[in-house]
């Protein structure tokens, strides 16, 4: 696990804590964690069940060992796990598109009482743009808004359950130039959060 800052700027209005997994770039890319398209189970693939398990595991193994580190990194315990929810309305999704945030509630549940699950504070109600996507999938039409500070706030929801908690926030690969994770951080600060930390699986990297 990796620890860095993400920099205030005009989505975010300090420094954060951060931490990722591994480096993400590509099937190419050595560690690159290929198990999360699996968990995102869109309808260009057409995993069977036996991988997707599989890569719920291996997201089980990194998330209890990294987890752990991070609690001895921060100072602030009990730490609220929430995660930033993906980048269509939740009701759009089928369950089995939904087993990154599934894999990470079951692994707080495990933890005991140094992590609370705080999966369900933030729900998406409103399309935004996937913005990963570099080409068309077939049949997927990419519906919503570009990023804009206070995006987040506009198409989620946000549990009064929030305030004054420490919260140690999940994504499933951080890309710095999109500003998304920093919204959604600068959303739990506004809504009561006393702290939040971030965790990423992979950080995009970018080869030239």
């Amino acid at each position: 696990m990796i620890p860095f800052i993400i920099e205030r700027n005009h989505y975010l209005t300090q420094n954060i804590q951060g931490f990722y997994h591994t480096d993400f770039g590509g099937v190419e890319l050595p560690n690159n964690p290929n198990f999360l398209y699996k968990l995102k189970n869109d309808p260009h693939h057409n995993w069977s069940d036996f991988r997707i398990q599989e890569a719920q595991q291996q997201l089980s193994r990194v998330l209890l060992i990294d987890f752990q580190e991070i609690l001895g990194q921060v100072n602030s315990s009990p730490l609220t796990v929430c995660v930033v929810p993906r980048a269509k309305a939740d009701n759009t999704y089928r369950p089995n598109q939904l087993l990154f945030k599934a894999t990470v509630r079951n692994v707080v549940n495990q933890l005991g009482n140094n992590f609370i699950d705080g999966t369900d504070f933030i729900k998406r109600h409103t399309n935004t743009k996937t913005t990963h996507l570099r080409r068309p999938m077939g049949g997927f039409v990419n519906d919503g808004l570009e990023p804009y500070p206070g995006i987040s706030s506009d198409t989620c929801t946000f549990s009064n359950n929030i305030n004054s908690r420490d919260i140690l926030l999940i994504d499933d690969i951080y890309t710095r130039t999109v500003n998304i994770d920093e919204d959604m951080i600068q959303s739990l600060l506004n809504y009561g959060a006393n702290s939040v930390s971030f965790y990423a699986i992979g950080n995009t990297v970018y080869n030239h």
